[in-house]
Formats: structure tokens, C-alpha cells, sequence
């Protein structure tokens, strides 16, 4: 980062720093010490910040960060693990102009920073909660996120916005395995006595595609395949993911009928299937309150109306509409490439959402 960088941007300077050293100590989801390491510099950092420690909390395993009330009535959702693995993101930080590129830095390590400064000055039962696994589903936070959810006024979720635009309505998720047993066999000199897992496995994906319906979004795709042993062995096993995704339950649950009942087409041929239902989705009916609260604020502070979309991609926000919970998504930074190699975000726009929040969850708790 330049000297001018920082003379410009000079109010943001701690939020950036906080950001930084978050985004360098990277805490891909499966990596335990990881996350505990960006779970106690999320402490240090709210500390620095807000005057008080978080609370390091082990739920089923995985640590979690909880600043504020144990039974909030504004309950703000973030997390702390990011995709990618450590070393996988190169340079793993820069700032060129008015864009910071960094691993997790928009998905979503400066949405949490923007929490965090967002919670300065504020007074009431509010609480900052932020898991690290929520990339890889939240199986081990969801319950929480459930019971908290269950008894807030409020759920603020600072997953990254969509070019600025809060979210509003999100699919909701399926995720399968099915796995083909078939039978080995000599490819060249009795192919005719093997049964091919690879061919069963084409059936299925053909299957598949015929689940997909556009009216709800409804999409079931194929996404890895494992399938043979050598080039010159007839296949006996082949593993497929599925990950199926709607704005509609009730499509859902038909997808997961149907691929229940997914039957082999080639004789002695097997099929298992694993996974199911996770996400439910995120209805527009469940955040259309919070919506209208948001915008009167942004006016009233004189900012550009923030808009909303409804958005593919799954986040805690689901789980904490199905507990019965107002939500509100998409209130975290700016930028985009989630989950990719160049994953930036607006360095000008952190501040300005940083102060939104604020004004928000202050006329929530009003």
C-alpha cells in the first residue's frame, strides 16, 4: 500500500489494517487451527475497537466469535473462513487504487469489519456472531444460528452485496452423492463381463437434467466425477455430486423425491444415494420488512437507495428465515469474485457501509 493510499483513504486506515490482517491470516474452512487463529484475531481486532474482547466460543468443535448480548434482539451474522486454500492466493494482499484484492476480503472478511466498526457507540441487546463453516454448509453452527434467530426482533447477515445491492431472496440448497457399483472387468479381452459404472453413471446425469425447472430457478447440476480405476478396467464404481439448488421448497423436495428414486439402467448395475435437503430457501416475504426499514434509513442519512436482488447462492441468512426470523442479507462490501482468484472490493464504499449499518441497527433497536 502507497503512502498516497493512505493520506487519501486516511479515516479508513484502522478499518483497512483490520481487514488486512484478517484477510492474511487465512483460515480456509476445514483447516481447525485456521480458524481458531482468525477466531482470536477477530477478538484482538474487537478489542481494539469496540473496547471489549469477544467471547471464543467451541460449538460442536468449530470456534465461533460472539461479541455482545447472549440473547439479542439485533442479531448480526457473519463469518470467518473463506475458500480458499493457504498459499492458493497470489499476492495475498494488495491494494491498487480503489480496489484491495485478497482471499475472503469480499467473501466476507471486510463485511465483518464493517460490523464491527458499525457496533461503536451502540447500546442494546445486539450481538455479533460470526462461524467458520459456513462455506462448507454450517452443519456444525446451524442450530445456533437457528436458536438465535428464533428469538431476534432482527437477523442482519453481512454477506458481500451484489454491485452494492442488498439480497432479498436466495435459493435454497441440495446437495447429493450418488455413488454407481458396477462390476470389473478386463476392457480389451471381456469387456462383456464387467458392468460399467461409467455408463450407468451418463444415465444418471441425463436423469438429472430432466429435474431442472426454470419457473422456480430450479437447477440440478453435476459438478464432480470420479469414475475407473486404469484405461484398461471396465469401470465397477463411479461417484457423482450433485449440488440442486431453488427458489421454491416445494421443488426441492421434488428434485430429492425424484433422485430417490434414481434406478440403474444396465443389469446388476447398483446405485446408492447420499446427502439431501440442506438450505431452505430465503423468501423475498421474510426480508421485504427490513428492506423497507433499510431504504428509509439510506435516505435519511443521504445515500443513493441501496436496491435488491435475489441471488443464486445460499448464506446463514437461509437457516435464520426458516427459524421464523426478519432478515436482511447483503449488507456487507462491495467488490465481487467470490470464491475466486481475484476477489476484491470498493475500497471508497467500506466506510460508507460501515456508517449505514450503524444508522440501521440503531433504528432497529429504536
Amino acid at each position: 500500500m502507497t503512502s498516497k493510499n493512505l493520506d487519501e483513504y486516511g479515516r479508513l486506515t484502522p478499518m483497512l489494517a483490520a481487514i488486512e490482517a484478517l484477510v492474511k491470516c487465512e483460515s480456509p474452512s476445514e483447516d481447525l487451527d485456521a480458524c481458531r487463529a482468525v477466531v482470536s484475531l477477530a477478538s484482538d481486532i474487537a478489542t481494539r475497537v469496540l473496547g471489549t474482547p469477544a467471547q471464543i466460543k467451541e460449538i460442536e468443535g468449530r470456534p465461533v466469535f460472539w461479541w455482545g448480548s447472549e440473547r439479542p434482539k439485533v442479531l448480526i451474522l457473519a463469518h470467518l473462513d473463506t475458500v480458499h486454500p493457504i498459499g492458493s492466493f497470489t499476492p495475498l494482499w494488495s491494494v491498487e487504487g480503489d480496489v484491495v484484492l485478497g482471499p475472503g476480503v469480499f467473501d466476507m472478511k471486510a463485511g465483518f469489519v464493517q460490523a464491527l466498526y458499525a457496533l461503536k457507540g451502540i447500546e442494546g441487546d445486539v450481538a455479533l456472531v460470526a462461524t467458520t463453516d459456513e462455506e462448507i454448509g454450517s452443519h456444525k453452527s446451524k442450530a445456533l444460528i437457528a436458536e438465535l434467530s428464533g428469538s431476534a426482533d432482527a437477523v442482519l447477515v453481512l454477506e458481500a452485496s451484489l454491485d452494492g445491492k442488498v439480497k432479498t431472496g436466495r435459493k435454497g440448497t441440495a446437495m447429493y452423492q450418488i455413488s454407481v457399483h458396477g462390476k470389473a472387468s478386463h476392457a480389451g479381452l471381456e469387456p462383456e463381463k464387467g458392468i460399467n459404472a461409467t455408463t450407468e453413471v451418463a444415465h444418471v446425469i441425463l436423469a438429472l437434467a430432466a429435474l431442472e425447472n426454470p419457473e422456480h430457478g430450479t437447477t440440478v447440476v453435476p459438478t464432480m466425477l470420479r469414475s475407473g480405476s486404469t484405461i484398461n478396467t471396465v469401470p465397477d464404481l463411479a461417484v457423482l455430486e450433485i449440488d440442486a439448488r431453488s427458489f421454491s421448497q416445494a421443488d426441492l423436495q421434488r428434485v430429492d423425491d425424484a433422485i430417490r428414486k434414481i434406478g440403474a439402467t444396465i443389469p446388476g448395475a447398483r446405485i446408492e444415494v447420499a446427502g439431501g435437503l440442506h438450505r431452505p430457501p430465503l423468501q423475498p416475504s421474510a426480508t421485504a420488512d427490513l428492506y423497507a426499514i433499510a431504504e428509509k434509513v439510506a435516505a435519511s442519512i443521504g445515500m443513493e437507495p441501496l436496491g435488491s436482488a435475489e441471488v443464486g447462492g445460499a448464506s446463514d441468512g437461509n437457516f435464520a428465515a426458516a427459524a421464523g426470523a426478519k432478515v436482511l442479507d447483503g449488507l456487507g462490501a462491495v467488490g465481487g469474485g467470490a470464491h475466486a482468484a481475484n476477489e476484491w472490493i470498493i475500497l471508497s464504499s467500506i466506510e460508507p457501509r460501515s456508517a449505514f449499518l450503524h444508522a440501521f441497527i440503531k433504528e432497529l433497536l429504536a
